[in-house]
């Protein structure tokens, strides 16, 4: 089995006026998080670890920050175009882990929830999901909020692939067997080849 690991990180600053979101929760705070699109800096981080696992670049080399067209974007869809790249790339999310840093709002009440949410966005159970923060204790960060987050992925086998060259003909024998006695003639045999991933054109 193949597998494959992703890290991440991202920061914003916190700024008056604007609604706090993290985790794809909206959360009741005097601030929110300053940035070109709604400045969730733990979905930009897990959006990050994702594509960096499937080396398909960066959030910013799909979603450019001078950009008008994301301008307030909803940060799940960034999500969602990496979750695109990982599939077409033939992987699967196994488990994802995040530590955020940041000295308010309180994250400890609200972990549950925000690991509810970040699973339901992954399609991921909530087990598999990791919520975790810290406060920025001696690092001068007090008005930003940083996100670290790793992902690891896992090689999806093609079921024929599962199944060894000997189980391949004596399928295809049988059922040429039966071909021949419904028909009177034997079938042209046409080789059964396990499906292939290109995993150099993912984006």
């Amino acid at each position: 089995m193949s597998m494959r690991i992703g890290l991440g990180w991202d920061s914003h600053a916190f700024k008056p006026g604007v609604p706090l979101k993290i985790g794809g929760l909206a959360i009741d705070h005097s601030e929110g998080l300053a940035g070109h699109s709604d400045g969730d800096v733990l979905l930009h981080a897990i959006t990050d670890a994702l594509l960096g696992a499937v080396s398909a670049g960066d959030i910013g080399s799909f979603f450019p920050p001078g950009d008008a067209r994301w301008k307030d974007a909803d940060s799940s869809i960034f999500l969602n175009v990496a979750l695109e790249e990982i599939q077409n790339a033939g992987y699967r999310i196994v488990n994802v882990d995040t530590t955020l840093v940041l000295a308010a709002p309180k994250i400890g009440p609200i972990a549950s929830d925000m690991r509810d949410r970040v699973a339901e966005l992954l399609h991921l159970k909530p087990s598999d999901v990791g919520i975790k923060a810290k406060t920025p204790e001696g690092l001068n960060a007090d008005h930003v909020a940083q996100a670290h987050a790793v992902v690891l992925i896992e090689k999806i086998e093609d079921e024929l692939g599962l199944l060894s060259k000997a189980d391949v003909e004596e399928m295809q024998n049988q059922l040429e067997n039966l071909i021949t006695e419904a028909h009177g003639t034997r079938p042209r045999r046409i080789p059964i080849r396990k499906a292939i991933y290109d995993t150099d054109d993912i984006t």
